[in-house]
């Protein structure tokens, strides 16, 4: 009886501490004895803990809104922002909106996507990221830097082609220099940057927080886009269904919530982590 008292209590510990991080306030200020927010988490270990995030974001909306919504009549462009076009983000140009809302904010996270291949040349690795970027389709770890020329901890991740959309865009697109990718390919490298090599507990919160408040910006972005379409046989409907249940699109709470569940668990894993280490740091002190 009383393991299972104490395992309530665990999981109830959990739900609370999964509700501070889904809705990434209330979380005090931690500071040392010194009165200088205690450093828990490398930075390495928060980019790689929010990219893990962004894999699993981008994957939903690539093959539950993208895929999925093709086979149903929706469309997706580049130029989808246009007044005469009738069209939602493609998974990159989702990546995108979210980088640029991060920059909006005051959280000092970087983010883009390059490639050797890239279909904007301005997107090309250059330097020592087109050197580790080799690394990276020879093996698809992981890298990590320290960005001397921009004075950012840099770290990049594979990008790989996980579905049908992706690589026939990328083969077909007027601009391409590549006509050959393939699934499972490395298509290129999401690049994360932050002039920390380490985060407070706050910190690292703000990091989550910026990184989900832009993904709700963007889809919220492309429902407001669909509200405005002329033609009412192009509209979805939008609630809480998705693609694969017919012509709708689940609002940005359901499509949010859903990438919720998918990462909390492993994001509360690093966090409690660091929460702990914080702690031992406070009883040293005193």
């Amino acid at each position: 009886m009383n393991h299972l008292r104490s395992k309530g209590i665990f999981f109830l510990s959990l739900l609370f501490i999964t509700i501070i991080i889904q809705s990434c306030g209330g979380v005090p200020e931690e500071t040392s004895s010194d009165g200088t927010s205690d450093k828990v988490f490398a930075v390495a270990d928060i980019l790689t803990l929010v990219a893990k995030e962004n894999d699993i974001t981008r994957t939903l909306y690539t093959k539950g809104i993208v895929g999925a919504g093709k086979k149903q009549g929706l469309k997706f462009d580049e130029d989808w922002q246009d007044d005469e076009i009738e069209a939602g983000p493609l998974p990159a140009l989702f990546l995108r909106g979210i980088s640029s809302d991060i920059r909006k904010s005051p959280v000092p996270l970087g983010l883009y996507l390059g490639s050797d291949f890239p279909i904007n040349a301005s997107n090309k690795f250059q330097g020592k990221q087109a050197e580790l970027f080799e690394k990276i389709k020879t093996n698809k770890e992981p890298q990590h830097f320290f960005e001397e020329d921009q004075k950012l901890y840099t770290s990049m991740f594979a990008d790989l082609a996980v579905a049908a959309p992706c690589v026939n865009c990328h083969n077909e697109h007027k601009n391409t220099t590549k006509t050959d990718w393939k699934l499972g390919d490395v298509m290129g490298a999401t690049t994360w940057q932050y002039p920390s090599d380490s985060l407070s507990y706050k910190e690292a919160i703000d990091v989550i927080k910026a990184y989900r408040n832009g993904t709700k910006a963007i889809y919220n972005a492309y429902l407001n886009e669909i509200a405005a379409f002329k033609i009412d046989s192009t509209k979805p409907s939008i609630g809480d269904k998705w693609p694969s249940k017919g012509f709708y699109l689940p609002t940005a709470e359901v499509f949010i919530d859903s990438v919720r569940k998918l990462t909390s668990y492993k994001s509360l894993e690093k966090l409690l982590a660091g929460s702990d280490k914080q702690k031992n740091n406070d009883i040293a002190s005193n």
